[in-house]
């Protein structure tokens, strides 16, 4: 008989009631980082159009001029909110669940791929910033090149960073199947979105794909655990 305590017990009683607040962390540092990097990505007009009429477009340094610079700040700061939500959850992790599961090496690793995540974000999303400031109350600071050098800083500048989530989900998924402390629904959404991104951007080559799908992985976890019949939500109510 294991000795680790199991996220969920099957003879605890049912509570409808049951909730949790700190796994909200997760879900709007999701929500909010789909809307810093997805919602509000910045493409020129001449692209858009283009790939409208389902041709290619070259972009050059001048079309980086007519970007928007309020949506690029909107951005801006729908991504700062994701990395503070980032870092908070993280922190809330290490104190709830790594407590825990003190012998589980994959709960730290989730800790860990948030953090680097949340790191990497910070650029990611100042260079987002940066060129809206170019762009808007700063305008003329740089020419059209230097734009330009901001504009490709932010191409995946916002997208790369979220790899570190896969690492993240990929050891929920360990924990779940095979440390067992997880629920295997849970481990299992976990496990299919991890796999299917890092396989995607293997087969695809395309690094940004991260900043696509685990920012709603991240929701569904957040989501989960806050209303879910979660040992590391509810540690006291299973005996913890």
């Amino acid at each position: 008989m294991s000795s680790t305590p199991h996220v969920d017990d099957p003879a605890a009683p049912a509570d409808p009631r049951r909730f949790t607040a700190w796994p909200l962390w997760a879900v709007l540092a999701g929500a909010a980082g789909l809307v810093g990097t997805v919602a509000t990505d910045l493409r020129p007009d001449a692209e858009v159009e283009a790939i409208n009429r389902g041709e290619s477009h070259a972009v050059v340094p001048a079309d980086v001029v007519g970007l928007d610079p309020a949506i690029g700040r909107v951005g801006f700061l729908a991504g700062l909110l994701a990395v503070f939500a980032l870092m908070v959850f993280a922190a809330a992790w290490r104190r709830h669940v790594e407590t825990l599961f003190t012998r589980s090496t994959a709960a730290r690793v989730v800790s860990i791929g948030l953090i680097a995540s949340a790191g990497a974000l910070i650029l990611g999303y100042g260079w987002r910033g940066a060129l809206a400031n170019y762009l808007g109350p700063e305008a003329g600071a740089y020419g059209e090149e230097g734009l330009f050098v901001y504009y490709m800083l932010t191409d995946f500048g916002a997208y790369i960073p979220w790899t570190g989530l896969i690492a993240s989900a990929l050891a929920l998924a360990w924990m779940a199947w095979v440390e067992r402390d997880v629920s295997r629904i849970l481990g299992t959404v976990a496990a299919i979105l991890g796999v299917g991104t890092l396989g995607a951007v293997v087969v695809s080559g395309v690094p940004g794909l991260p900043g696509i799908l685990m920012p709603f992985w991240l929701v569904v976890t957040g989501v989960w655990l806050a209303v879910g019949r979660s040992r590391m939500a509810h540690p006291s109510e299973h005996g913890a």
